[in-house]
């Protein structure tokens, strides 16, 4: 019985994973997509500037579900300090780029 959940768990954190991997690239189409239409309307300081943080909203986003994601595999399959040391990465990223 444990180990069937545990298996279940490994899926949720695969299945968590490529959503935040999809989150970051649908945002960063979204973006781009905004940036180039709307790149004759307005400043370019202003457009580029407005990419930026748009494209920061959904990296923050993926990174977020990314940590979850970690922390679930972390969590069921055995600890390791290499395991640690990416989930450790991943909140300082995040934590700089939501800074930014």
């Amino acid at each position: 019985m444990l180990e069937q959940i545990l298996t279940y768990l490994e899926y949720a954190g695969a299945t968590i994973s490529l959503f935040a991997v999809a989150v970051i690239v649908v945002g960063f189409a979204l973006a781009l997509g905004r940036f180039l239409i709307q790149f004759r309307e307005s400043k370019p300081e202003v457009n580029f500037k407005r990419f930026k943080i748009e494209l920061g909203k959904s990296l923050t986003l993926g990174l977020e579900i990314l940590v979850l994601a970690d922390v679930i595999e972390t969590i069921t399959v055995t600890p390791t300090y290499q395991s640690l040391a990416v989930l450790a990465f991943l909140v300082v990223v995040r934590t700089i780029v939501s800074w930014t």
